[in-house]
């Protein structure tokens, strides 16, 4: 298994349309993100990335929403790196990642500085590129060499759900989406009788997956004992032995 930290920085892809069919996978994402963002609540939800900053989190019901991302963009109300947030601890109640880690050089560091950041119970969402899709295998093929995602890392949903659980995160849902080669230009319809096939049948193989992960601390509750522990020495008992001693030795003393 290759590490999860890179030598060499990807290459950052600055919006969706650097992206074949960019503007299609982010429709589709944000179609597959809507039921969820809906059941997300608190009060400080962030956007990681410029790639998560551009996707539509209306359905959200947090009202303050920031936009953390590493370039100048519109959408960004933040500019910083996501490995170095300027956060608070435990001050975050949710996250969305967007192909954040598939292009990022230490995707390990992101995901300490989200449990770090993040509230007891809050909602983490991650988007990732596929590595057993056909957009997966096509990455290693000189195909469309300018197309930044030969750039990304392509992690497995089951690499990052590890990841999250040694942080204690509790994976609570997984969605497939996008059934494609994301290398070509053909637009993408969700609608065609082949992508409803391969949802119904081949889920595991689309080019993106979804995961949506809650963060689980267990508090620490001292439990008083039931039983006690009879001590050994009695401070009264030995004083009164010791006056019995003396007495004894006093009557039994001879006189003179």
């Amino acid at each position: 298994m290759r590490e999860a930290r890179s030598h060499t920085r990807p290459k950052y892809p600055e919006k969706w349309l650097a992206l074949s069919q960019g503007a299609n996978v982010k429709r589709e994402l944000e179609v597959a993100l809507k039921p969820i963002l809906e059941r997300v609540f608190g009060y400080y939800f962030v956007k990681l990335g410029n790639l998560s900053s551009q996707i539509n989190t209306k359905a959200c019901p947090i009202r303050d929403q920031f936009c953390f991302a590493q370039t100048i963009i519109e959408q960004a109300n933040v500019k910083s790196e996501s490995c170095k947030l300027p956060l608070q601890n435990n001050s975050v109640d949710a996250f969305l990642l967007a192909a954040e880690l598939d292009f990022a050089q230490d995707p390990h560091q992101i995901i300490r500085e989200i449990d770090r950041a993040i509230t007891a119970n809050g909602h983490v969402i991650i988007a990732g590129f596929n590595p057993f899709s056909l957009a997966g295998v096509m990455k290693y093929l000189p195909i469309n060499r300018n197309n930044l995602l030969h750039e990304g890392r392509f992690f497995t949903a089951a690499r990052i759900k590890d990841w999250l659980q040694l942080l204690d995160f509790e994976i609570i849902q997984q969605e497939q989406v996008v059934y494609s080669a994301l290398f070509m230009r053909k637009r993408l319809n969700q609608r065609s009788r082949i992508q409803k096939w391969c949802k119904r049948y081949l889920p595991w193989f689309s080019g993106m997956y979804v995961i949506v992960a809650r963060k689980r601390e267990v508090p620490l509750s001292p439990i008083k004992p039931k039983w006690k522990l009879n001590p050994k020495f009695s401070s009264s008992a030995a004083g009164a032995s010791i006056r019995s001693f003396y007495r004894t030795q006093t009557q039994d003393k001879p006189d003179l």
